[in-house]
């Protein structure tokens, strides 16, 4: 069973960007997790296509980008342009949702559909066929270093049974509160995308040995 994790670049040092990027590389990571926020749909703002642009020359690895953003259909072609590999938008954020993963899925990438922890699964029965990935978010979304959820797990647990129930190869991520502790428990749940963000570029190790320590504890949470 591989087991993909995506650091997350909310935690990392935005001074040296592209650097802690190409380390993160280095050390193995599976995917870069780019979060996008708008100042609306949640409180912070961050980078937006121009930001993934400038990252795209620092790793070969897919960018995975999370729009926490309102109306994001406006922004699908830029993102892609600026070397997006996914693009996952908020089910609460749409309000045309299907069209908008047709957009993505129309311009040649994978195409993701994130859910917020008080979102029913509910949400995403007519949109489960068309999806490459379905995020769960484990915390609420807007600031990085929070807390995982403990709800979640069975939230996780449900979704991953309606996916082999279905016979469906979409990519079950879970964004919020990975460590090396919780990660575990995921993916006994049934994540197979670990989005992990100051457990990777604020731990005080160092960005290979945390990497290193979340594998293993998913290795031994697993025998």
């Amino acid at each position: 069973m591989e087991i993909k994790i995506a650091p997350s670049i909310l935690s990392a040092d935005f001074s040296r960007l592209g650097e802690q990027v190409a380390e993160v590389t280095k050390a193995g990571a599976d995917y870069i997790h780019v979060d996008v926020m708008d100042g609306q749909f949640v409180p912070p703002i961050t980078l937006g296509a121009g930001g993934v642009a400038s990252l795209r020359s620092w790793t070969d690895l897919p960018l995975d980008v999370h729009l926490m953003i309102h109306n994001p259909e406006r922004q699908i072609e830029s993102f892609v342009r600026a070397g997006a590999n996914i693009i996952t938008v908020h089910a609460e954020a749409c309000l045309h949702l299907h069209r908008v993963i047709q957009e993505i899925k129309l311009a040649g990438i994978k195409a993701g559909l994130a859910i917020n922890p008080s979102t029913s699964l509910t949400a995403l029965d007519e949109m489960l066929p068309v999806l490459d990935m379905v995020v769960v978010m484990t915390v609420n979304p807007g600031y990085g270093g929070q807390s995982y959820i403990p709800e979640m797990t069975g939230k996780i647990a449900r979704l991953r049974q309606i996916l082999d129930h279905q016979g469906l190869a979409v990519e079950l991520e879970v964004d919020g509160g990975i460590t090396p502790k919780v990660a575990p428990e995921a993916v006994k749940a049934g994540a197979r995308v670990l989005v992990a963000g100051a457990a990777v570029f604020a731990s005080p190790e160092g960005i290979a040995a945390a990497l290193h320590h979340i594998r293993q504890s998913i290795s031994q949470g697993s025998r």
